[in-house]
């Protein structure tokens, strides 16, 4: 898809498709619009066909102008930015469903940060645009091809190209990472294997000078004393893997932050075992790696003046005749033993791992992103995800990050309290707290392995996917981090 920013004259740009944002009141652009086609916009309202209330839209045929279209956007009542990042989704997808292939987004009549309209209008786009992509030799027939080609954002000042252009560059990027997230996510277990995200990690850094990736091995990891993963892939025939992606866009000594994705390609819970129903959604139990990897997808395109350091440990959870029991007592990198109670509460077990071993990278700030527990559901629902932190600092800029993304996060307590709910008899911590408070007590749990930096926790087991008839991943939380980053690199 091709992204650009133009101030030439509106009805000069060659186009077959224009998005036109507007009220009931018709100003500016969609008033000498309206002008120019003899009042037909302003028929469309008095006679009721569109009202301009937000998020409602409607397509209207230029008279004699050969199938060239107008979509209206109604923008009435859009004032908070996740209203407007609602009307732009609309937009996106009523054009989208037109067989437009050069399209004009006029830049007026809703937000007044350009840079951050078109940015979210781009992002929005390559994300409903995404198709699901099996692999080759398992595809009956390839996906048809996008209609869409080109959009120019029109602003009415010259002086807001750079802006614009800068914005799009940005969205564009976001969007493609969302996607590559998505896919990675939507793919079934059997194929996307801790094997496969390795692979996929390795190809990420073919011919980027600023990208590295290294893998460790279960035998690696043995020697690094990272028993607690290791326990989690003990049960599985897929030998877990701990990926290593560094992205330098800054020089050597600027410290790094680091993204740390949890991936289990397929959770069955292990001996504590998960009920049948809705067990196949447990291969978006890898979302957390995914949006990382779509992270750094979108630092490569963007070519963001910020190091990241990406650590993904990716295993399945599997119920063999090796797997670990409820009881079993492991030791973690750290040297703090865990008694494992619930097989099932596996993402922290190999969280803590990684977490340890992302203190050598020497970090700025260190972020977990991970879909950890059934209780940030319950909690938070299906529309944000729960933000736990050892650094106020840190959560309030993720918590601006999301209310500027629309990926939005919800602060929640570490109290002490809590983390005493996570008391063993014979380790130095038990894996689950009880049945109160789950989110809080896993991350009082992965907080007990972050003491020496600057951590917070993305619990998104509600974000990560949709089920039902729209059953897929969502590329969330890829927005959210790419607008921390960006505002560090800032």
């Amino acid at each position: 898809m091709d992204f650009t920013a133009s101030s030439a004259n509106l009805l000069n740009i060659k186009a077959d498709s224009l998005i036109l944002m507007t009220g009931s009141q018709l100003q500016n652009s969609a008033k000498a619009l309206d002008e120019s086609l003899d009042g037909a916009i302003s028929s469309l309202l008095k006679a009721g066909d569109f009202s301009g209330k937000a998020s409602e839209s409607t397509v209207m045929h230029i008279p004699g102008a050969d199938g060239k279209r107008i979509i209206l956007l109604g923008i009435d009542g859009a004032e908070t930015a996740q209203q407007q990042i609602k009307v732009i989704k609309a937009g996106a997808a009523a054009l989208l469903r037109t067989p437009a292939k050069k399209a004009v987004w006029v830049g007026e009549g809703l937000a007044e940060d350009n840079e951050w309209q078109a940015g979210i209008i781009a992002r929005s786009i390559q994300a409903a645009s995404y198709k699901y992509m099996p692999l080759p030799k398992r595809a009956a027939k390839k996906s048809p091809a996008q209609k869409l080609k080109s959009l120019t954002y029109w602003v009415p000042r010259k002086a807001d190209n750079k802006a614009a252009n800068a914005g799009l560059k940005y969205g564009a990027a976001v969007g493609n990472g969302m996607n590559a997230a998505r896919q990675l996510g939507n793919l079934p277990a059997n194929i996307c294997t801790p094997n496969y995200l390795s692979d996929q990690a390795k190809a990420l850094a073919k011919g980027q000078a600023k990208v590295t990736t290294t893998v460790l091995s279960e035998a690696q990891m043995a020697k690094l004393k990272m028993g607690s993963l290791l326990s989690v892939s003990a049960g599985s025939d897929e030998p877990g893997k701990l990926i290593v992606i560094k992205y330098q866009g800054r020089k050597q000594g600027a410290k790094p932050v680091v993204l740390v994705g949890k991936a289990v390609t397929f959770d069955t819970g292990g001996i504590s075992l998960k009920p049948g129903g809705g067990m196949d959604e447990m291969k978006y139990d890898m979302c957390g790696g995914a949006s990382v990897i779509g992270v750094i997808n979108a630092l490569i395109e963007t070519q963001m003046p910020i190091n990241v350091v990406a650590i993904i440990p990716a295993v399945e959870n599997m119920p063999n005749g090796n797997a670990t029991k409820p009881g079993d007592v492991v030791t973690s990198m750290s040297g703090q033993t865990i008694e494992v109670l619930n097989t099932d509460a596996e993402g922290r077990l190999i969280l803590c791992d990684a977490l340890t071993y992302a203190d050598r990278f020497k970090p700025d700030t260190v972020i977990d992103i991970a879909t950890l527990t059934g209780a940030v559901i319950g909690a938070l629902g299906k529309e944000t995800a729960g933000l736990l932190s050892n650094n106020d600092e840190l959560a309030e800029g993720l918590l601006s990050s999301g209310l500027r993304s629309g990926d939005r996060a919800w602060r929640l307590p570490l109290y002490e309290e809590y983390d005493a709910l996570l008391k063993s008899n014979f380790a130095d911590i038990a894996n689950i707290g009880g049945p109160q408070a789950g989110t809080i007590t896993a991350a009082c749990f992965l907080a007990r392995f972050t003491k020496k930096y600057k951590w917070a926790h993305l619990d998104v087991a509600g974000t990560a996917w949709v089920s039902g008839a729209q059953k897929g991943s969502t590329g969330r939380p890829v927005p959210i981090l790419m607008d921390y980053l960006r505002s560090k690199a800032k």
